[in-house]
């Protein structure tokens, strides 16, 4: 699987950069969470800390076109998105362990 970024885009106001992103895979459309992995590792950034918004692949197209967002820190992203994006983005899981334990 091959990331390349499209484009990028600071994003002050909410303490992130909004990144536009193609990938090159020989089997099916990856998972989510692999996109997310591979794109956090390629931007030298945390898995917590990138949130991966929409994930689009053609059918028969082997190219999936993405958009993601990229938080300065994960808290940041857990202030500003929305809870069933988190829960999707594996992100939520953290948070609500440690209020369960509280």
């Amino acid at each position: 699987m091959d990331i390349d970024i499209i484009s990028e885009q600071e994003n002050p106001m909410l303490h992130r950069t909004d990144v536009r992103f193609e990938v090159q895979h020989d089997e099916a459309t990856p998972a989510r969470l692999q996109v997310r992995d591979s794109l956090a590792a390629k931007l030298d950034k945390g898995s917590d800390e990138v949130v991966i918004q929409e994930l689009d692949t053609k059918f028969g197209m082997r190219k999936t076109v993405g958009y993601a967002k990229v938080y300065e820190t994960a808290e940041h992203a857990a202030d500003a998105e929305q809870e069933y994006v988190l829960e999707r983005n594996a992100i939520a899981g953290d948070e609500d362990a440690e209020a369960e334990e509280a």
